[in-house]
C-alpha cells in the first residue's frame, strides 16, 4: 500500500562495506516539524506559566522595578536600607565577578525580591477583597458605598487581560460554616417535609449531635480547611464519584446536545479558553485542566482519574470497530478538510469487527468491579493492552453513530430519543470512562456524553459554546457541505485497533451489556421546549428567572404526586479555589405555602402573588448562601467523612445522608462567553443537556434558559416506578409556568 510505504522512515541494506541506511527525507521532515511543534507548545506553556505565576503583576513590571532601583543607586540613594550591601558581601569575588558587577547583581536581586514581595502582597489583598460577598446579597440596581469601594479596588488590582488560570492563586479558600448555622438551616429545610412529631424528633437528634460529636468533627474539618486548598472537593470527587461501584452510565454521566448540525469540524475543539467571571469576580478554573487527555480508570475498591499532559490522537468508534486518528501532520494540527478525509475513510471502511469488539465499550457501562478485574486479567499485555492504552490516552473519544437523531418540530418524541441516545446510546457505542465522548450522527447532529468525576456541567457547557461559535462563525463549510481548506491525500489512513478477546472476557462483556441495557431501557425521558415566554418576561415581573422556574417545579411536582419532597438544585462554589458545587434545598416553608395557596381556590391572586414573591426571595437568598460557602449539604457530607475516619457513629449524619432526593434539578448556564448573538442566530445555540433520575421514584430535571423567549426542560425518570411519568411531569411544568405567569396579569388567565 502507498500509505504504508509513506510511513516507513528508513530502509537499510547490508553490504560487504557495512549497513547502508536509506533515510526518507519526507518522513524526517515530518519528524523535525513534530519536534518544532512540541517545543513551541513547551514555549507557550512556559510563557503562560510565567504570566499566570506573576499575576496580577506582569513580567515587564519586574524590569520597571529593576530600573527604578538602579536609578536610585546612581543617585546615591539606598532604598534597600542596607540590604543591597548585605547581599553584595555574600557574593563571591572573582575575576568574573568584579565589584561593579557585584553591585549591579545585588541591586537586581534586591529588586527581584521586592517585586516578588509586591506580587504576594497584591495577591493577599486581592484574596481578602474576593472574600467579601456582601455585593451578592444587595438588591438588583442598588449598591452600597462599601460595595462601590470594593468594586473599585478589585478592578484596580485585577490587572489587564487575565488568562484562564491567572486568578487561581488569588482566590479565597472555601470557608467552613459554623455547626450552629448548618444545623439551623438544615432543620429549616426539612420543616415543610415533616409533621410536628417527626420534626421534634429530628430536632432532638440534631441537638444531640450539636453537643457531641459535632465539636470534635468540626475541629478536624477546620484543620483540613487550613491545610488543603479546598476542604470539600477532593473528598467529593473520591467518595461521591470514584468510590461508587454501580454503573456510571445514566447514574453519573450527563449529556449535552445541540440543535445545530456539525459535520466534521473537530478543529473547533482546539481551544484557547478565556477566563469566566461573575461580573468582575473570577471563577475558579481548575476543572478545565482535565478536559482533554483524561480517563477514569476502574479499580476494585475505587477508580482513579488518569490525566496526561499532551496527546496527539483521538480514538473513533464506528460500527463496532475502533480506529486511531492522529491529530497532527508535519508538526501542525490537521485541517478540518483533512479530518473530514480521515473520518470519511473510516465510514468507507468495510472491514468487520473482531470477536468481542462490538460490545467492548459496554464494560465501561456496567458495574465497576467486573470491568476492573477484566482490565487486569485480559487487557494487561499484548495487542489488548496496546489498544486499550490508545483509548485511555486519547485526547477524547469520538463515536460516528450510524443512527439519525436531532430535534424535529413535527415529531414530538424526537427530542426524547435524541436525549436518550446521548445519555446511554446502545450501551456499547460510547466509552463512558473518557472525560467526554463526542457523538456525531448520520445527519450531522452532534452531542456529548461526559464523565462526571473530573468536572461539572458548566465546564463542558463552556467548551460547547466555544465549539459551536468557532464552527459556525470561524471555520464554516463550502456550499456543498464540506469543510473548507485543502486536502493532503498523502495522509496515512486511520489505524484499526487490534483485539484478541478470549471467550471468557466476551462473557463478561455480555454481562456488562445486559446490566447496562436494563438501566437504559428503564429511563423514561421527555424533552420539553417551553416557548410561551422566557427570561425577558420573567425579568419584567421583577423576579429571578431561576427562582421562577424552581417555584414552578415545586407546583408541578405537587400536582404530579400530591406531596412535597426533598429537592436538590445544584449551585456552583467556583468563587472559591477548587470549588465545585453546593446544594440549594428548593423545597422551603415559603415555597410550600405558595404552592398550597395556588391549589386553594379560596385564596386571591394578590395573596398568591405575595406568597410567590416571598418564596422567590427566600430561594434567591438560599442560592446566594450556597454560592458564598454557607450551604448545608457539603458541610454535613464532610463531617460525615470525618466521623467515618474517626470511627464515630452519628445517627444524625446517617439520617441526613440517607435522605432521597426525589426531585433533583440543575440549570445549565448559557452565554458564558457571549460568543453568539442569540437574537440574530437562535439556531446556533446549544439546547442544554440532562442527566438520569437520582431516585428510583423521582425526577431529574435539567433546564436551560435560551435567549429571551425559550426555556428547555430535560426530564428523566424510570419506567419501573408507578409514581412517575416524564411526559406527564413535563405537561405539569408547562401549566405551572403559565399559571404563575398569570399572577402578574390576571386578565390573561382565569384562575
Amino acid at each position: 500500500m502507498a500509505e504504508a510505504h509513506q510511513a516507513v522512515a528508513f530502509q537499510f541494506t547490508v553490504t560487504p562495506d557495512g549497513i547502508d541506511l536509506q533515510l526518507s527525507r519526507e518522513v524526517l521532515k515530518h519528524i523535525y516539524l513534530s519536534g518544532v511543534t512540541s517545543w513551541k507548545k513547551r514555549a507557550i506553556r512556559f510563557k503562560n506559566g510565567v504570566l499566570t505565576g506573576v499575576y496580577p503583576a506582569s513580567p515587564s513590571s519586574w524590569l520597571i522595578v529593576v530600573i527604578a532601583i538602579m536609578s536610585t543607586m546612581y543617585a546615591r540613594i539606598d532604598p534597600s536600607m542596607g540590604m543591597i550591601d548585605r547581599i553584595k558581601t555574600s557574593l563571591p569575588v572573582s575575576e568574573f565577578m568584579t565589584v561593579q558587577t557585584q553591585t549591579v547583581l545585588s541591586a537586581i536581586l534586591f529588586a527581584t525580591g521586592l517585586w516578588l514581595s509586591f506580587i504576594f502582597l497584591l495577591r493577599y489583598i486581592l484574596k481578602a477583597l474576593l472574600s467579601y460577598h456582601g455585593w451578592i446579597f444587595e438588591s438588583h440596581g442598588k449598591m452600597s458605598f462599601s460595595t462601590k469601594v470594593w468594586l473599585s479596588l478589585v478592578k484596580l488590582l485585577s490587572g489587564r487581560r487575565p488568562l484562564l488560570y491567572s486568578f487561581q492563586a488569588s482566590l479565597p479558600h472555601l470557608p467552613v460554616p459554623s455547626i450552629d448555622d448548618t444545623i439551623n438551616r438544615y432543620l429549616e429545610s426539612v420543616r415543610p417535609l415533616l409533621d410536628d412529631e417527626q420534626y421534634k424528633q429530628m430536632e432532638s437528634v440534631a441537638n444531640d449531635f450539636k453537643k457531641d460529636p459535632a465539636p470534635k468533627l468540626q475541629k478536624h474539618l477546620k484543620l483540613k480547611s487550613w491545610w488543603a486548598t479546598n476542604y470539600v472537593s477532593d473528598w467529593w470527587e473520591e467518595y461521591i464519584y470514584l468510590r461508587g461501584r454501580d454503573p456510571i452510565m445514566v447514574n453519573s454521566n450527563f449529556y449535552t446536545m445541540s440543535v445545530r448540525q456539525l459535520v466534521f469540524n473537530l478543529s473547533a475543539l482546539d481551544m484557547t479558553m478565556k477566563l469566566i467571571a461573575l461580573g468582575i469576580v473570577p471563577m475558579c478554573s481548575f476543572q478545565y485542566e482535565r478536559m482533554f487527555n483524561t480517563t477514569r480508570i476502574p479499580g476494585i475498591e475505587t477508580d482513579f482519574v488518569q490525566h496526561l499532559k499532551d496527546r496527539k490522537h483521538l480514538v473513533v468508534y464506528h460500527r463496532g470497530r475502533f480506529f486511531k486518528v492522529w491529530l497532527y501532520y508535519g508538526g501542525r494540527h490537521l485541517w478540518p478538510s483533512e479530518l473530514e478525509l480521515q473520518f470519511q475513510r473510516i465510514l468507507d471502511d468495510k472491514s468487520e469487527p473482531q470477536p468481542g469488539e462490538i460490545k467492548l465499550p459496554s464494560l465501561t457501562a456496567g458495574n465497576r468491579v467486573p470491568w476492573a478485574r477484566a482490565r487486569l486479567k485480559y487487557f494487561n499485555e499484548g495487542v489488548n493492552r496496546a489498544s486499550l492504552e490508545a483509548i485511555e490516552t486519547a485526547a477524547f473519544f469520538l463515536t460516528l453513530d450510524d443512527e439519525t437523531h436531532g430535534y424535529d418540530p413535527e415529531n414530538i418524541r424526537s427530542l426524547d430519543l435524541y436525549a436518550k441516545s446521548l445519555l446511554h446510546g446502545k450501551c456499547y457505542d460510547r466509552w463512558f470512562d473518557k472525560s467526554f465522548t463526542l457523538i456525531v450522527y448520520k445527519n450531522g447532529k452532534i452531542g456529548v456524553n461526559t464523565e462526571h468525576s473530573w468536572a461539572d456541567s458548566p465546564i463542558i457547557g463552556h467548551m460547547w459554546e466555544y465549539v459551536l461559535a468557532t464552527d459556525c462563525f470561524h471555520l464554516g463549510y463550502t456550499a456543498e457541505g464540506h469543510c473548507k481548506g485543502d486536502i493532503n491525500k498523502s495522509l496515512a489512513p486511520p489505524t484499526r485497533l487490534q483485539w484478541d478477546i478470549p471467550k471468557a472476557c466476551q462473557v463478561i462483556i455480555e454481562g456488562s451489556y445486559m446490566i447496562a441495557k436494563g438501566i437504559a431501557d428503564d429511563v423514561d425521558f421527555h424533552g420539553c421546549l417551553f416557548n410561551e415566554f422566557g427570561k425577558s418576561l420573567i425579568k419584567k415581573c421583577r423576579t429571578s428567572p431561576d427562582a421562577f422556574i424552581q417555584l414552578a417545579l415545586q407546583l408541578a411536582h405537587y400536582r404530579d404526586k400530591g406531596e412535597f419532597c426533598l429537592t436538590y438544585e445544584s449551585s456552583m462554589t467556583r468563587m472559591f479555589r477548587e470549588g465545585r458545587t453546593e446544594t440549594v434545598r428548593s423545597c422551603t416553608c415559603e415555597s410550600t405555602a405558595f404552592v398550597k395557596a395556588m391549589e386553594d381556590e379560596r385564596t386571591t391572586v394578590r395573596q398568591r402573588l405575595a406568597l410567590f414573591k416571598k418564596a422567590a426571595d427566600k430561594h434567591q437568598n438560599m442560592y446566594r448562601l450556597a454560592m458564598t460557602g454557607a450551604g448545608i449539604d457539603r458541610h454535613l457530607f464532610c463531617l460525615y467523612i470525618v466521623s467515618k475516619v474517626m470511627d464515630i457513629d452519628s445517627p444524625f449524619l446517617k439520617q441526613v445522608l440517607s435522605e432521597p432526593w426525589r426531585l433533583s434539578t440543575s440549570q445549565t448556564p448559557q452565554q458564558q462567553l457571549n460568543l453568539i448573538d442569540i437574537q440574530k442566530f437562535p439556531k446556533y445555540v446549544g439546547a442544554g443537556g440532562g442527566f438520569g433520575p437520582v431516585a428510583d421514584d423521582g425526577y431529574g430535571v435539567s433546564y436551560i434558559i435560551v435567549g429571551e423567549d425559550l426555556i428547555t426542560f430535560h426530564i428523566s425518570s424510570k419506567f419501573s416506578s408507578p409514581e412517575t411519568d416524564s411526559f406527564r411531569f413535563g405537561q405539569n411544568i408547562r401549566q405551572a409556568m403559565l399559571d404563575i405567569r398569570a399572577l402578574f396579569n390576571p386578565k390573561e388567565k382565569k384562575m
